[in-house]
């Protein structure tokens, strides 16, 4: 219970940019970036691979330890509360309660430390107006290097990537809308409660499903400006969508029916996949799920682009390509010269390849460590059974084959 929550290093070209995230509770934040530049790495070049391979992993197995530790931390309140009913549980139920208020006393005091990218939610009036900056591009079209810089320039920003570490906010969208869409078998789209956002410490969202709200968010939030992230065309940017389509698939698949947030992701993404190609089949559809209907995918891409442009007035909204950097988001932000971090690299993460690494890694994490458990278990009924560890049982009957074995020979040496 009193593990940090100190949960992965992203090292997106590691030679360039080193991102620590830490997570309290419903609550992310990220620390000041540390950038370390590396100007011969450019696309195509052995600096990228290494980079996309490197933070991959490394994203993944940040994923799969958090969701190893969640459902540590379930399994232990289950114990706490199967105790309590017996009613010999007093002494590990106060423990639990010390634990408990331990934790909130550390996350208190890393609040009132934190630097202005880790904002103390209570004292922080800029929270009050709620949120400041949304996304409304699809994914795949920059949203996670956007949200890196929004932090960077002291803007909480919550991206779909880390929306299930945030409980509060991701049950209300699997309760209401996703989890829903699919015992009704129709794509519904709710009407969530944005203010959870701002109530979890964030002024900025990033990515779907957020990014689908925006009429409402215009109304809602009358100081709110919107980034409508874009790619080069719709062609380079299906074949980005289709290929996190296929990369986070499997391991759904294979670990939702262990692990209950794993389940939650597979209902999202379900509902997702649904809306973006228009297809309720996606809700109920056996797994494998079927594959991404290009023109559909395509046809919904650029019709959200084009009711974006004509329903969000000009000054509210900037058309915006992560490869433009730092000047024309500043601009778009009021953020004066001097305090825009013009003088280090842009923030370049969440590539394709990237993507793949990150979702099989996340995968092959929790597989691992149940392999471990079982194998574990079945160690210690083994033991218990015969009376001696696995190892001792082989050395002994090692040792009785190469027994027999002699005897065996001098026996027909004899005769």
């Amino acid at each position: 219970r009193n593990t940090p929550k100190l949960l992965y290093i992203n090292l997106q070209y590691p030679t360039q940019y080193i991102q620590i995230y830490t997570h309290k509770h419903n609550h992310t934040t990220m620390s000041k970036s540390s950038y370390y530049r590396n100007q011969n790495a450019g696309e195509g070049t052995w600096s990228e691979l290494f980079g996309d391979v490197y933070s991959g992993i490394a994203v993944g197995i940040g994923h799969s330890k958090w969701l190893v530790e969640k459902t540590i931390d379930r399994g232990w309140d289950a114990i706490v509360n199967s105790l309590s009913l017996l009613g010999s549980s007093d002494s590990v139920k106060q423990q639990s309660d010390n634990n408990d208020n331990n934790n909130d006393n550390n996350d208190t005091i890393n609040g009132d430390t934190n630097n202005n990218n880790n904002i103390n939610v209570n004292n922080n009036k800029s929270h009050s107006k709620g949120l400041q900056v949304v996304g409304v591009g699809y994914g795949r079209t920059g949203t996670y290097s956007l949200a890196l810089a929004l932090t960077e320039l002291g803007i909480p920003t919550l991206h779909t990537q880390h929306l299930y570490e945030n409980d509060i906010i991701f049950d209300h969208f699997v309760t209401n809308i996703f989890h829903k869409s699919i015992v009704q078998n129709e794509i519904l789209m709710g009407e969530p409660n944005f203010d959870l956002l701002s109530q979890g410490g964030y002024v900025a969202t990033m990515d779907l499903p957020f990014a689908l709200y925006y009429d409402a968010m215009m109304v809602r939030y009358p100081e709110c400006k919107f980034i409508l992230t874009e790619r080069e065309s719709s062609e380079v940017w299906f074949r980005s969508w289709d290929v996190l389509t296929r990369s986070i698939s499997k391991p759904a698949q294979y670990a939702s029916f262990l692990l209950v947030h794993v389940r939650k992701l597979e209902y999202y993404m379900r509902w997702l996949f649904s809306v973006v190609n228009q297809d309720p089949r996606f809700l109920s559809a056996p797994f494998p799920l079927p594959p991404q209907n290009k023109r559909r995918a395509i046809a919904s891409y650029e019709t959200h682009n084009q009711n974006v442009r004509a329903t969000i007035p000009p000054a509210r909204l900037l058309e915006y390509n992560v490869k433009q950097g730092w000047e024309p988001l500043c601009d778009f932000l009021e953020i004066s010269p001097t305090d825009c971090p013009t003088h280090v690299p842009f923030p370049k993460s969440n590539s394709a390849r990237a993507v793949c690494w990150q979702s099989y890694s996340a995968f092959i994490g929790p597989l691992v460590l149940t392999l471990v458990i079982v194998g574990y278990v079945l160690t210690m009924v083994f033991r218990r059974a015969v009376g001696m560890s696995v190892m001792e049982w082989w050395r002994l009957q090692k040792r009785k084959t190469s027994t027999l074995s002699w005897m065996k020979n001098g026996s027909k040496k004899r005769s």
